[in-house]
Parts: C-alpha cells; structure tokens; sequence
C-alpha cells in the first residue's frame, strides 16, 4: 500500500499543476522543425498519470479493503513529489472497480465500476469505504476488460496509464481470456500490474505473473491480512488540530457546495474509525496542492478563475455572503485563503518534523498494498521521463 499511497500521490501532484508538454520529451526532439511545430500544437495542455485498481471484493479480501482505506492517504502524499523531466507536475486520476462479490450482477460478471477516473480526493476515499466484501466467481481476464472497454483512457502517448488488479484466485477464471484482455490493454498503452494476495509461488502457478508480463507490468505477491504498522508521533495531535482549523477556511457555493463540504466532513470520519495516524496523513494531503475543490470551495473558485464570482448568483452565495458587495465577498475570500495557506504552511512543517520521527524509529515497512503499488508506479513512471523530488 506504501506504493499505492505514492501511486496516488504522484498522480495529484501531476495533476495540480498540469504541464505544457507531455513528460517524455525525447521523441520531439528527433523530429524536424515542421513536425515539431505541428506537434507543440497539438500536444494535450495537461499530462495525465492515470491508474485505475481492480480490488477482488470477494470474502477473503477484507485485509485487502482495509489497507487501501488505511493507506490512500500515504499513497496520495508520495505523489506529491512526483515531477516530469521538464520540471512539470502531472495529473493524477484514480477510477476504482470491485469484482468477484455476490452482491454483484452476474450478467456483468461479478463486476461493478465503482468510479470513474476521478480527481476528487474526498470521491475517491468516499468510494473506497463503501466497499464490503462477500463470497463471488473473480474473473480477472473480464474485470481488465471492461475496465479497457468503460474508461476514457486518452490516447496521449506521454501519458502513464496503469492497472493495478489485487485478488488471491486464479487468474485463469472466467470465459474471457486473460492473454486477450493483456493483448487488448498492450494495445492501448495500459500497463497491467497483479497483485497475488497470497503465496508468492502460488501466484506464479495461478498465471498472476504471467497476466502482468504480457504488457510489461509487474508481478507481486503480498501479505493482505498484515496488520498496517502506525507509529504515533509527538506531532499528531497539533496536526489534528490544524486540520479542524483548515476546514473551517472552506466556503461552499452552489449546488454542490452543502454536499461536497459534508463529503469532506465524513471522509475526516471515515479516517477517524481507522486510527488516528490515518487521520494526520489525510490532514497532510488536505494541505498540499493535490487537494483542490474548484467545484465547490470559493477559495480554491477565485483562485483557478477571478471572474467565477461574476457568474454567480446570489442564491448559489453561502448565507454568510449573501447581501454582501463584491467588494466584501472579496475580502471575505482573501481572508479566508490566507488563513489556509498559513495552517497547511504549518501542517507541512511538521508532517516534515514526523516524518523525519517515523524513519528514525520505524523498524519494519508499511502496507503491503502501498508498497507493491509504489514499487510499480517509479519504475514504469521513469520509463515516462517522469522522477520524484
């Protein structure tokens, strides 16, 4: 999950600031003036990280959900750091899709989308703790499939498009054929990457690793069932703290702005059931740059584009503006921006501090998930002129 958490963290980072060019540079610079005129033109404004995990939901898997609730917030900060070779920050998008549960149609194939590719780090976590597990047929080679078949995954080919599917029974179920779906995902420029929740050799003999191989992915073998090791620091609770404050600098607007600052809420309560550390990795990834809601938050609104407030109307205004000047909406936002801006200056200083506290007295890795999906993401991520800073 350490590689999960850096996975999604990457992803955001790429994704907060876009880029002008794709990552990987290199094959412009071997064309002549003419194709590289016309390809400067045509070159998508934004370079994506896209990721989409294929989670078996059947009984046995309640370790596997657990660590990805428990680690998403690690997984998201790692991302953080991730930059192309011209210094650019990509955009991270995570779809999610369950598979083998009884709960789900067998017309469809025991499978269901959870979500679509999505930025919205508060979607993402309310999708992944909606989850339960129950007894079901895992049919790998048709969960690829339909995954290929339903997403949009753009055909920029400086873009880093992954896979990542997690289950413990043979890859070989189901009437698809799993050697078609890797043909069909090689095809599209989509890396499969398996996840054997079990014996690393009995993954091999249930073809994991050869589903992953076919398109140049990876193989790993975890330990699902492994207890996630927290390590509580001194700066825990002071992060706790701010990020209560950090809520409090959100301004909710229009239709969506009651429900998405209820989302948010819930998701800081989802993480709470958890266990606190759980909590502070979410407060820290509130405070970088990955967690924008121009959709909802004025702040982050009039930041992206000054001239929202012009378009909207009084109705869509939170009560507390509403009968305000511009003028006096302005400062209120302003205000607010520069509260946040200074507590996630302070939650980062010391998620700095408790870092540093965690690597000096942790004596084993962390989840199993985050690590294998990390491991993956940096070194298919190179291939793409992408690095970490």
């Amino acid at each position: 999950m350490k590689h999960l958490n850096k996975v999604l963290g990457t992803a955001f980072a790429l994704m907060a600031t876009g880029a002008s060019y794709g990552c990987n540079l290199k094959a412009q610079e071997k064309e002549n003036t003419v194709l590289v005129t016309r390809s400067i033109v045509e070159k998508p404004s934004k370079h994506f990280v896209k990721i989409a995990l294929l989670l078996d939901t059947s009984n046995s898997m309640d370790g596997l959900i657990n660590q990805a609730k428990a680690q998403l917030w690690d997984i998201v900060n790692e991302f953080t750091h991730a930059k192309c070779g011209n210094n650019t920050r990509p955009m991270l998008q995570i779809a999610l899709y369950e598979y083998g549960n009884d709960n789900l149609s067998s017309n469809e194939g025991y499978i269901r989308q959870v979500l679509g590719f999505s930025d919205d780090l508060d979607e993402i976590s309310e999708k992944l703790f909606s989850l339960t597990t129950n007894g079901g047929e895992e049919y790998c080679g048709e969960v690829i499939h339909t995954s290929l078949k339903q997403l949009d995954w753009g055909k920029n080919a400086d873009d880093l498009k992954m896979i990542f599917i997690a289950g413990n029974e043979p890859f070989t179920q189901g009437k698809l054929n799993y050697k078609d779906a890797a043909m069909n995902a090689k095809e599209k420029g989509v890396i499969v990457n398996t996840i054997f929740c079990g014996n690393h050799e009995q993954g091999i003999s249930t073809m994991w690793k050869s589903g992953a191989s076919l398109t140049g992915g990876e193989y790993m073998a975890i330990d699902h069932n492994r207890q996630v090791v927290h390590i509580d620091t001194p700066y825990d609770d002071i992060i706790i703290k701010l990020n209560s404050k950090l809520n409090n600098t959100y301004i909710s607007y229009g239709s969506l702005g009651y429900e998405k600052k209820a989302l948010q809420s819930a998701q800081d309560s989802n993480a709470a059931e958890l266990e606190e550390a759980v909590v502070v990795q979410r407060a820290v990834s509130k405070s970088s740059r990955l967690y924008k809601n121009t959709q909802w938050d004025l702040v982050d609104a009039v930041e992206d584009d000054e001239e929202v407030l012009a378009r909207l109307k009084e109705k869509d205004l939170p009560k507390e503006l509403q009968g305000k000047s511009e003028k006096e909406i302005k400062t209120y936002i302003t205000q607010k921006k520069n509260e946040r801006e200074e507590i996630q200056k302070q939650i980062q200083e010391l998620s700095a501090k408790r870092e540093a506290y965690i690597a000096e007295n942790q004596k084993e890795e962390k989840g199993e998930l985050e690590n294998a999906l990390l491991s993956a993401i940096k070194s298919q991520a190179s291939k793409k002129n992408m690095k970490w800073d």
